[in-house]
């Protein structure tokens, strides 16, 4: 199929628009992962090539710059403090000591009795541990007393915090060296060099935005960068129960947690099979509970907001009532009534429509629908009142004048009213079906308990841990909290479910209409 034209597109009728978009959709897919390789690739040969003008601006500066330049080299802060300038030499200084300090000074001493310092958790780093816990005999007591080993969670830990320390010391001392050339070139302009209250003034005044977000920024870095960088590393060890990492070491093991969830092993032959077919789940389910919740939400806007309803009001009231309602108390109370000895089957007994109770949750097919239909219910409300909100915006001329040119309500909404919603929540649509991929609580409050499924059962992870309506992230929760504790399958599973969200987001977002199209509603 050609790329039409835009006379050509205005001929087709609803379905072949449909279809069309569908066909430009996937074809627009090749064409952007391939720009997302180049920009990586791209990326990657800026930070090669930013390094390479580092250092070689760092050797020039050595050869040209002055003495106090040189002494900084190894001495950080010290162009800063021989011009005078204390409050930036200090600031440097003391996070050279500081640096020094934690790297090789004093610290509590270890099973081995070395210091428990920077260069100590780098050493044990490569193994993330070789002394395993044991007793020994105590002479006083009389008797064997255990003797702790090395802590393998406590070495990954300590160690990707020295590695991010490293390499904020070499920033550092990048900077520093910076500062000092500056420095040199302001005095040989016969400049006035900036003082401490310039500097502080400076931080207040033009520079005021980088001191509001570092407070923010280091949250951050410390509560959410940190982790994901020791659930990174967690993925390439046999971190799990058994091997804890205090009362057993776990060590490195390479990509073989990959190998093993995409290729499968003597213990875990299931395990591709059990990814495979709850990846399928996850993005039927997340694709349904989006667009139904959309449509739907939008279509009941839209009849309530039509002229000539009246108690417009209530019925909004009525379906907010929903979301007054804390969502845990809800899906746990619904998920009781289609049980097998729930009101609803209570009631279809009294009507005499069935003889045995209907296991609503232990037939997937039946619940997965029920799933997304209960779903429905609880996501219409918000997107009731997004729709209004938004609906109340749309110009009223657009309307008059397509009923002037004979448009009929089904094309007023095709034509006008849709594009305007789509290009308005195109990236709420998204967050959306993103946090439906990620929707823990509907799916683990209304199935829990529900029958699981042996062939996606595995040796390696708690046995009956997976079921039917398990996306990935309830399953990545029975993973860490099962009998067998698999963090590092969990961590495996953390790092495909940002691959797809990661991958599904960026080509989502290259598409949609207010990304694409942004000057047609201006």
């Amino acid at each position: 199929m050609k790329k039409l034209t835009r006379s050509e597109y205005f001929k087709l009728n609803a379905v072949q628009k449909l279809f069309y978009n569908i066909f430009l959709f996937f074809c627009a897919i090749p064409p952007i992962l391939a720009s997302i390789g180049k920009a990586i690739w791209g990326g990657i040969k800026g930070f090669c090539k930013g390094i390479k003008n580092e250092i070689v601006d760092t050797v020039k500066t050595f050869g040209k710059g002055t003495w106090q330049t040189k002494v900084s080299y190894l001495i950080m802060g010290f162009g800063n403090l021989s011009r005078g300038q204390i409050m930036r030499g200090l600031l440097f200084l003391i996070a050279e000591i500081a640096f020094g300090f934690y790297m090789f000074g004093p610290a509590k001493l270890s099973v081995d009795n070395r210091a428990q310092n920077g260069a100590y958790w780098l050493d044990k780093f490569k193994t993330l541990g070789d002394i395993q816990p044991g007793e020994v005999y105590d002479p006083i007591l009389d008797t064997f007393v255990r003797q702790n080993g090395d802590n393998s969670l406590d070495i990954l830990l300590y160690g990707v915090l020295t590695i991010i320390l490293i390499i904020a010391f070499v920033c550092a001392w990048r900077m520093n060296i910076k500062q000092s050339k500056a420095v040199d070139e302001l005095v040989a302009a016969g400049k006035k060099l900036p003082k401490a209250k310039d500097d502080i003034k400076d931080l207040l005044d033009n520079q005021f935005h980088k001191t509001l977000l570092s407070i923010p920024i280091t949250g951050i870095v410390c509560f959410t960068v940190l982790p994901i960088i020791i659930m990174i590393f967690v993925a390439f060890t046999n971190y799990g129960r058994e091997l804890d990492g205090y009362s057993n070491l776990f060590t490195w093991v390479g990509f073989q947690n990959f190998s093993t969830l995409f290729g499968g092993s003597n213990n875990d032959s299931n395990l591709p099979y059990a990814f495979g077919q709850i990846l399928k789940w996850t993005m039927t389910w997340a694709l349904f509970a989006t667009f139904t919740n959309y449509f739907l939400g939008m279509l009941v806007a839209l009849l309530i907001n039509k002229k000539g309803i009246k108690f417009k009001k209530l019925w909004r009231g009525i379906l907010v009532l929903t979301i007054a309602i804390p969502q845990f108390v809800s899906l746990l109370y619904v998920g009781k009534l289609f049980a097998k000895n729930g009101l609803v089957n209570g009631f279809l007994f009294k009507l005499g429509l069935i003889d045995v109770p209907i296991d609503f949750w232990g037939n997937s097919d039946i619940g997965r629908v029920l799933v997304i239909l209960i779903n429905i219910w609880i996501g219409i409300p918000y997107l009731m009142l997004m729709a209004t909100g938004i609906l109340m915006n749309i110009p009223e001329d657009l309307y008059e004048s397509s009923r002037i040119d004979g448009a009929n309500a089904v094309q007023q909404f095709t034509k006008i009213t849709l594009p305007y919603m789509l290009f308005i929540t195109g990236p709420y649509l998204l967050t959306s079906f993103i946090g439906n991929i990620n929707n823990f609580n509907v799916m683990f409050l209304l199935t829990n308990g529900a029958i699981t499924n042996p062939k996606l059962s595995t040796y390696g992870i708690a046995a009956g841990s997976a079921s039917d309506y398990d996306l990935l992230v309830t399953w990545l929760f029975n993973v860490t909290t099962g009998a067998e504790s698999n963090y590092k399958l969990a961590a495996v599973l953390a790092i495909m479910i940002f691959v797809v969200v990661a991958t599904l987001s960026v080509i989502v977002y290259n598409v949609m209409p207010s990304n694409k199209n942004e000057e047609d509603f201006q």
